[in-house]
């Protein structure tokens, strides 16, 4: 199990068979991220759009999967439908540990199946099998489906998208397990181009845990840390969404398309009032004891004599403020309502929620009319947003299909690209000012968790860019490792970098604990190297005048600031993939 190499399983769905290979490079990328990178490097296309057949969806995990607590999400890599470039998402759920226990590192999955298939895997079988009759079918109808036809429950993980990824929406995402996503950036509308309706990865293998008295010592201290202490009791308590409440208070909680920060209609989707009236229970991904997973419900009557079916639906911060404060919706039943709708149809929830209320405004301000919205678009109209995400999904008409590949596709035909929340992609909930709006915008990943620019934006009045580029470049090398390992960003505070030194150690990685830092500052060199050679230029990427209009807690938005941090945060990035820097780091540039 553990060893100096990966082991990766390759697909060829235009075949229909696959092979295990072995790829070097264990001590140099680690898994995850790092894995990722270096396998679409060797299998992917940077010069071919990103639905040729011949472009990898990757799935890679870490070293230490299965082996500590919170070591429990997947890396997806694929070049993104959204722009066009090389990407990543991340998720949880039973992906990791099933992956470990098939004993592979990593699955790459290339080729178009020639109907709509079912790819199911293991570590002694594997098999495309035709679900052409899934076609159109919802992801709650496919998971429920998938789940009857291939066995293994309890070490099984099922992914699979819905309608939005069949369409090729670049808002498209995978779900996985009911509960978890890769959501960001179009990975579901990949599995739709190669014709991929879902995946099944069977856990049917075993490995023996280190028998040192290192390991049990370590794993023992961070289990207690994990468990028995206040470090993670905030994610099992009201979870994320506790950040609501807070982010309001402080300004910094987008409203109605950030046409405001503030709100006092807060109360009805705070934290506490999901856990008090809508909240079933806590779940949590396989392999960590927190249940940060919160499950609420909503109920539909059937029968006018007062019969109901009730749905389970997750939420969390991102989700209630995509399709909660973004929208005026300020009920937590109606807010999880329209989740469920953007579940069923495989949307990534953030990307839906904030380009429905570019759609909101875009109305409002006469530059498109109910011709194109089908259904008059209101700030607070639940029941019109979830009719919407319906046509969002299914890509209605013309306006819909342009508006799945993102506001500012949809803005670029339409008008209104100053009020589109664009940053890289549809904004996280964060208006906390310069620093994040930065980062999301020209980061790597666009995730609020990839950076912590929101976090530096909360703690800091400075506006000296030099210094928060500093803190940018240095905070993004240590994301780059976790990322690669793979932890849950949650556990950062747990997994500080001599506690990971010890548990590298305790199983037989030496050479990794001994070069933490030199291979995460590689890992994000070889992100941004395919980055790069797919497209990017931090130079063409703009901040919609929206976020220069806007006041937080530290008052107005400062455009001259905003600008100047932008081109100097562009100038490092571009430095990190210079010939020297790539050399030093044994990376070269495409020739």
């Amino acid at each position: 199990m553990i060893r100096d190499y990966f082991r990766v399983l390759i697909v060829d769905l235009s075949s229909g068979k696959g092979n295990v290979t072995k790829v070097e490079g264990r001590n140099e990328f680690v898994g995850g991220s790092g894995l990722g990178a270096l396998l679409f490097e060797k299998y992917g296309y940077a010069d071919r759009p990103w639905d040729d057949p011949d472009q990898p969806l990757i799935f890679s995990i870490g070293p230490l999967t299965g082996l500590f607590p919170l070591m429990s999400k997947t890396v997806c890599s694929f070049k993104s439908p959204y722009h066009n470039q090389f990407a990543e998402s991340h998720a949880g759920g039973r992906s990791a540990l099933a992956i470990r226990f098939a004993d592979y590192d990593a699955l790459v999955i290339s080729g178009r199946a020639e109907r709509l298939s079912c790819l199911s895997l293991g570590m002694k079988h594997l098999e495309v099998k035709d679900v052409q009759f899934l076609a159109g079918k919802d992801v709650f109808s496919t998971g429920k489906i998938l789940r009857n036809m291939f066995s293994g429950s309890g070490h099984r993980s099922i992914l699979r998208i819905g309608p939005a990824g069949e369409n090729l929406s670049a808002m498209a995402c995978i779900n996985a397990d009911t509960y978890r996503h890769f959501g960001r950036l179009g990975a579901g509308a990949v599995m739709g181009a190669k014709n991929l309706k879902g995946i099944v990865i069977q856990g049917d293998g075993s490995f023996a845990l280190p028998e040192s008295k290192e390991y049990v010592k370590i794993y023992q201290q961070v289990y207690e840390k994990v468990t028995a202490t206040d470090m993670m009791s905030k994610y099992h308590n009201l979870g994320t969404a506790a950040n609501l409440d807070a982010l309001n208070e402080l300004e910094s909680l987008p409203w109605r398309n950030l046409q405001a920060t503030k709100d006092k209609e807060i109360i009805g989707i705070t934290g506490k009032k999901f856990a008090d009236d809508t909240l079933l229970r806590n779940a949590a991904c396989a392999g960590c004891p927190v249940g940060c997973i919160h499950i609420g419900f909503v109920r539909e009557k059937f029968m006018e004599d007062n019969q109901y079916l009730y749905r389970q639906v997750a939420y969390d911060y991102e989700p209630i403020f995509a399709t909660g404060s973004m929208l005026g919706v300020t009920d937590a039943f109606q807010v999880l309502g329209i989740m469920d709708e953007v579940e069923k149809g495989g949307l990534d929830v953030m990307s839906g929620g904030v380009a429905l209320a570019w759609a909101t405004e875009a109305l409002e301000k006469g530059l498109v009319s109910k011709d194109e919205t089908i259904v008059p678009l209101a700030f607070g109209d639940a029941g019109n947003y979830k009719k919407a995400v319906q046509y969002l999904s299914s890509a209605e008409n013309e306006f819909y299909a342009a508006l799945g590949k993102g506001s500012l596709v949809a803005a670029a035909k339409y008008g209104g690209a100053d009020f589109a929340c664009v940053l890289g992609q549809e904004m996280a909930g964060y208006a906390t000012g310069e620093t994040f709006y930065v980062a999301e915008g020209l980061g790597f990943r666009h995730s609020h968790l990839d950076s912590g620019g929101y976090s530096w934006d909360q703690k800091n009045d400075s506006k000296d860019a030099g210094e928060v580029c500093d803190f940018l470049i240095s905070d993004e090398t240590g994301r780059a490792f976790l990322t690669s390992m793979v932890s849950c960003l949650f556990g950062r505070g747990v997994y500080k970098d001599e506690v990971l030194a010890e548990c590298l150690k305790s199983v037989g990685y030496e050479e990794i604990a001994e070069n933490m830092n030199l291979i995460a500052e590689r890992v994000r060199a070889m992100r941004w190297k395919i980055r790069f050679d797919t497209g990017y230029n931090p130079d063409k990427i703009d901040i919609p005048k929206r976020y220069s209009e806007i006041t937080t807690w530290k008052g107005k938005t400062d455009p001259e600031y905003l600008e100047k941090l932008k081109k100097e945060y562009g100038r490092r990035i571009c430095e990190l993939v210079s010939d020297t820097a790539l050399e030093k780091l044994g990376l070269k540039k495409n020739a």
